[in-house]
């Protein structure tokens, strides 16, 4: 009975630890709630889009003009931030994909690892060896 009760265990623990989901982004400087981002799942593949933005003050209507893609004067909310993340095998790290800084255009190697039993995830976004890990809160 057990052994019945762990393998239903197991897939609900699994899909806690997927980044898959609504994030909670905070200002570096302020600690402040910056952003809700979405990520979501096709065949594999992870994109996450900014579904909220929560600055104080914030322009709701706000567009990436710092963008050089096809990003370029998209508004804010909606925007594409994570593209082509896909998990590596066998750990629970999704990389290979791209973060991109609406605020300064840029985009960035990307690799999130989810941490706390899937209520963190740590997000790096680096050029070669350089790089910044943030952490962001499960929302949902």
């Amino acid at each position: 009975m057990v052994a019945g009760s762990l393998a239903v265990a197991l897939p609900a623990l699994a899909a806690d630890m997927s980044p898959v989901g609504l994030w909670r982004t905070f200002d570096e400087k302020s600690g402040e709630p910056k952003s809700e981002v979405r990520i979501s799942d096709s065949g594999g593949v992870l994109s996450g889009k900014v579904e909220k933005l929560l600055r104080k003050g914030a322009d709701l209507q706000a567009v990436c003009d710092r963008c050089s893609d096809d990003r370029k004067g998209q508004p804010l909310v909606g925007l594409e931030i994570i593209r082509g993340a896909k998990q590596a095998p066998g750990k629970a790290v999704w990389e290979d994909g791209k973060i991109l800084d609406p605020e300064n255009g840029s985009s960035y190697s990307l690799k999130l690892t989810p941490a706390d039993n899937g209520n963190k995830l740590d997000v790096r976004g680096s050029i070669g060896p350089f790089g910044r890990t943030q952490t962001w809160t499960r929302v949902e």
